[in-house]
């Protein structure tokens, strides 16, 4: 049996729940939804988890670490080890202010880029996983502080957005556990300014998804 794994990063609690810094938590929802996986909680982990047989022989489990974003590299550095997964069978998604809301990037090395979970998980785990980085950067006050913005909430326009793009980002997860990061950064990394989808384009889209709607 082979193993990976597909983490979001958020914070748990009703209070963050709709914030900017909690899109890693929407993609990996989403997903799921797609895949009609029932999310459980591990106490062991502490993390909520969804297996998901997506082919014979391939077991990926899906997961929201329930410790905060700066403490994530204990609930993944524990499931590492459970399930001797490969630090390079760890796919990260998680928010990315240096990114225009709307766009996703991929990328495997480099810093955390100021993003407290990932410079959690390259302490503690080291580099080497693939990297889902969601925009949320938009226009904001030249006063306000990053840790404000992103522990905000989405102005009604980026929920829009985000909404209008999820079906994408699924479909664009999928293209990046299915054909790896070479491949997905090859097509995702070239966008450059976020366009209202009007179909999902067909070679981004997963067979694993295909034709089934994304509450």
């Amino acid at each position: 049996m082979y193993a990976t794994l597909i983490a979001g990063l958020g914070n748990p609690g009703r209070s963050y729940a709709g914030t900017r810094h909690n899109l890693g938590f929407v993609i990996v929802d989403a997903l799921a939804a797609a895949e009609r996986l029932s999310w459980k909680h591990e106490s062991r982990f502490d993390a909520e988890v969804a297996r998901w047989e997506s082919r014979p022989g391939v077991t990926r489990w899906l997961v929201k670490p329930q410790t905060f974003m700066n403490e994530c590299s204990r609930t993944l550095g524990r499931l590492i080890d459970f399930y001797k997964v490969p630090i390079d069978d760890l796919t990260v998604a998680y928010d990315d202010f240096t990114i225009d809301v709307g766009l996703v990037k991929i990328s495997v090395r480099g810093s955390s880029g100021g993003h407290n979970g990932i410079a959690n998980l390259l302490k503690h785990l080291g580099n080497g996983f693939s990297r889902f980085r969601l925009g949320i950067n938009s226009p904001r006050p030249a006063d306000m502080d990053i840790a404000d913005f992103v522990l905000g909430k989405f102005s009604p326009s980026e929920q829009f957005i985000i909404d209008q793009t999820l079906p994408t980002f699924v479909s664009s997860l999928c293209l990046l556990l299915d054909q790896g990061p070479d491949r997905a950064m090859n097509i995702l990394n070239r966008r450059k300014k976020w366009q209202q989808p009007s179909v999902i384009t067909a070679p981004l889209l997963s067979s694993t998804i295909a034709g089934k709607k994304i509450p």
